[in-house]
């Protein structure tokens, strides 16, 4: 017999939550998308043939056909929204970040832990072929001793973008370059490089007129003793492919975006290009086959009760280093990220 598709609702339909829409199309027959809450009615057709209901947020959350709640609203609401799913005994799937408040964030692990269901933070370029395959170079000692490591996110949006919706303009709900568009890269160098121990940064607000930051820099320690630098902006036009580097003892790597601008790997050979879209100048241009990726190892994960990818206390630690980031932006002094929030990872 087989299982039914997966019962999928998407709260938030604006451009990121229709790329979450196109993915679960395409996974039709493993997954189903009920219902919807935001967008417009006339976009219908879109979603699914039509065939899912577009409701109020409460409404979508308290649907028993519902076993997964996709959270796509702006960064300031996911915690919220998340523990709301969870609380109705859903699994959920959020995108980046999972919280903007290490607090907001254990509350969500915990619910998630105490009620036996699973969040998976959507972080699509982890499994990016460069990526993968560098994180296996690692893995295997290829690179030698990691020294250095720097990413840069240096992107521009022009004005009409923050006026389009309000949140992106203010720190409290998750504006700013760091935390809406550097997200991602600061993701990957955790993932990659491991837990930091010391953080230290400057911001500041460079070309926008907006009351969140345009611009970070940050140093970073990490655990193993290497180094680190992150630089995230919106404020420099046209806008260039973010890049992450990695220098160690033995071999060194640059990635660009759907790009391997150099592989210095002894005895190992450089993965091929991905072709995938920036979005340095314009968000929407990255398609969606990255959330199709990650969805599809979502929905094989439930289906055989094993781990999803970029679970809870993986998103945790994410949130713990770009609130170490700001905190250290924000009164200039030397931040440990294992020290916010209570420490440890409620796992």
């Amino acid at each position: 017999m087989t299982a039914r598709p997966l019962g999928v609702g998407i709260v938030g339909m604006g451009g990121i939550g229709r790329m979450h829409a196109r993915a679960l199309d395409e996974l039709a027959g493993r997954a189903r998308l009920v219902a919807y809450s935001g967008g417009t009615a006339d976009g219908e057709q879109d979603l699914a043939g039509g065939s899912a209901e577009r409701l109020q947020p409460g409404e979508l959350i308290a649907r028993p056909d519902i076993d997964v709640v996709a959270i796509c609203t702006p960064s300031g609401t996911h915690a919220s929204l998340a523990l709301a799913a969870l609380e109705a005994g859903h699994h959920v799937v959020v995108e980046k970040p999972l919280a903007l408040d290490v607090d907001d964030a254990l509350r969500v692990a915990r619910a998630a832990h105490e009620r036996g269901l699973t969040v998976s933070m959507i972080s699509q370029r982890r499994l990016e072929p460069q990526h993968v395959a560098l994180e296996r170079a690692l893995a295997e000692g290829a690179l030698g001793e990691l020294r250095l490591a720097t990413t840069h996110v240096h992107w521009h949006r022009d004005d009409d973008y923050y006026r389009a919706a309000g949140w992106r303009s203010t720190a409290e709900q998750g504006g700013g370059s760091l935390m809406n568009q550097g997200v991602h890269n600061v993701d990957l160098l955790r993932w990659l490089c491991g837990p930091v121990e010391s953080v230290t940064a400057q911001s500041g607000t460079l070309s926008h007129a907006i009351e969140a930051e345009d611009t970070t820099v940050a140093t970073l320690r990490f655990v193993s003793g290497a180094l680190g630098v992150v630089t995230t902006t919106t404020a420099t036009p046209p806008g260039f492919p973010a890049t992450i580097s990695l220098f160690g003892s033995r071999g060194s790597v640059e990635l660009g975006q759907g790009e391997v601008r150099r592989w210095d790997v002894p005895g190992v050979a450089a993965p091929g290009t991905g072709g995938i879209p920036s979005g340095a100048a314009e968000p929407l241009t990255i398609g969606h086959a990255g959330h199709l990726a990650q969805w599809t190892r979502i929905i094989e994960a439930l289906e055989t009760s094993s781990p999803v990818p970029v679970g809870v206390d993986d998103a945790l630690e994410t949130v713990r280093l770009l609130c170490a980031i700001e905190l250290a932006a924000a009164t200039g002094v030397v931040v440990r990220p294992a020290e916010l929030g209570g420490g440890r990872s409620p796992g």
